[in-house]
């Protein structure tokens, strides 16, 4: 399965780059667009702002004690699409390859630029037979924004309670200084989510198969750095082939 470069009240993810033969020498990827930068966003959305792509030697890599190493079986969570419906990740998984992304939430700047990328890069995905799906702890109604937002055409889903995001190892705890910092930004998190756990994604990215293997994997505590969509694309292109 495979990435991208660079939310939401309920799900989001996505990125890509080709190969030189093995004797070739690989190049670093360029960082890509500034962090600074920022893209307009519709009226009443928070605006998306450029993440930096990691060099390709860490392109697929985990920080220790996060994500889930490849080759383990991907768990199964049924959550709510933007739509309220419930969906399975193992029957999603059942009907071919996906590239499921971890998100913060809709409010994350760097996080709709992400999806924002994965949308533009859709029939790129298609090609490849693999299906983009996005996850946040954002309540189903932000979800719903997120995706009427961008016009995504995958799935974004919600996982207030965290099931997913606790099977696959990527919750992180937003500690008191750190929630009082954003709500003083304007952003809510128990708002946004309709939860009082304070948790939110370390933002990853997984390849999963038809079989319910993890292919590939990569997460950074670092939200502002991610892979860009050729990044994401070379991976898909590896170990889907």
């Amino acid at each position: 399965m495979k990435r991208s470069s660079g939310g939401t009240a309920a799900a989001l993810v996505f990125g890509l780059a080709l190969m030189g033969s093995a004797s070739c020498k690989r190049e670093e990827p360029s960082p890509g667009p500034p962090a600074s930068a920022s893209m307009v966003a519709p009226a009443g959305r928070p605006p998306a702002k450029a993440y930096s792509n990691p060099p390709d030697r860490e392109v697929g890599t985990l920080p220790p004690g996060v994500g889930l190493a490849v080759g383990t079986a991907a768990p199964d969570a049924t959550l709510l699409d933007a739509g309220g419906q419930h969906v399975s990740l193992r029957d999603l998984a059942s009907r071919g390859p996906l590239l499921i992304v971890f998100y913060r939430g809709g409010w994350c700047p760097f996080c709709n630029f992400q999806i924002h990328e994965l949308t533009t890069a859709f029939p790129e995905f298609r090609r490849r037979g693999v299906t983009p799906v996005a996850i946040s702890v954002d309540r189903v109604e932000e979800a719903a924004r997120t995706r009427a937002t961008y016009e995504i055409p995958f799935p974004v889903l919600s996982d207030q309670d965290l099931l997913a995001h606790r099977a696959f190892h990527v919750v992180r705890h937003v500690d008191d200084a750190e929630l009082s910092r954003l709500k003083g930004m304007g952003l809510d998190l128990e708002a946004a989510s309709g939860r009082d756990h304070h948790s939110i994604a370390v933002p990853a990215i997984f390849i999963v198969d038809r079989g319910g293997v993890v292919r590939w994997a990569h997460a950074k505590v670092d939200y502002k750095v991610r892979p860009s969509t050729p990044q994401l694309l070379q991976a898909l292109d590896q170990v889907l082939q």
